[in-house]
C-alpha cells in the first residue's frame, strides 16, 4: 500500500517540479504596436529592408550580434502636418534571442532620432517576461544613437531575465546605430 503511495507521488513529481509561471505568448501585433508608439500617425509606409552591409556597420558600430534577419522598418506618417505628409519616426520590429528563444519587440523612434518606446510583441521563454514590464521598457525613452545604453549601468538588470534585459538592450543599441546611418 505504501509502495503504491509511493509510485502515484513520483509520477506526479514532473507536474510538482514543472515551472508554473510559462510566459510564452503573443503580446501586440506590428500593427497594434505602431499605434501604441505612434498614436498620433495617420499611416505607416514599410521602407525597404537594410542591405547586408548596412546590418553589419549597424551591428559592428553598436558592438552587438548580429541580425538572425532582417529588421522591419516603417516610416511614421502625419498628414495634418500641412500638404506634404510629415514624418514623425520610424517603427522597427526585430528580435533578439532570450535564453533559447526568441524576444520579437518594436522601437519607436523619432524624427529626431530618439527612442520614443519599447514594447514586447511575442515573449517565448518561460523565464525573463519581466521584460514586459512598463517601468523596465520605459529606460529606452529619451534614448538616441551616442547614448551608451550600456547593460547594466544604463538601462537595468532584472532579476531573473538578465539575458533577456541583455538582449533587447543589445538589440535597442543595434537598431539607433541602423537607422542613424540608415536614413
Amino acid at each position: 500500500m505504501e509502495f503504491r503511495y509511493g509510485l502515484h507521488v513520483l509520477k506526479a513529481l514532473p507536474a510538482l517540479i514543472a515551472p508554473s509561471g510559462a510566459v510564452a505568448a503573443d503580446y501586440l501585433t506590428e500593427e497594434e504596436a505602431q499605434r501604441v508608439l505612434f498614436p498620433a500617425a495617420a499611416s505607416f509606409e514599410r521602407e525597404p529592408a537594410p542591405d547586408e552591409a548596412a546590418l553589419g556597420a549597424a551591428s559592428k558600430k553598436a558592438r552587438s550580434a548580429s541580425w538572425t534577419r532582417a529588421p522591419k522598418i516603417w516610416l511614421a506618417r502625419d498628414e495634418r502636418l500641412g500638404a506634404s505628409p510629415g514624418v514623425l519616426g520610424r517603427v522597427v520590429v526585430d528580435q533578439v534571442i532570450g535564453k533559447h528563444d526568441f524576444i520579437t519587440y518594436a522601437v519607436g523612434v523619432s524624427s529626431e532620432g530618439t527612442v520614443v518606446g519599447v514594447e514586447i510583441l511575442s515573449y517565448r521563454e518561460v523565464y525573463g517576461g519581466e521584460v514586459r514590464n512598463e517601468r523596465w521598457r520605459r529606460q529606452f525613452a529619451g534614448k538616441k544613437t551616442g547614448d551608451p545604453l550600456r547593460f547594466p549601468l544604463d538601462i537595468k538588470n532584472i532579476t531573473g531575465a538578465t539575458l533577456s534585459c541583455r538582449h533587447v538592450t543589445e538589440g535597442v543599441r543595434r537598431i539607433l546605430a541602423l537607422l542613424n546611418t540608415h536614413a
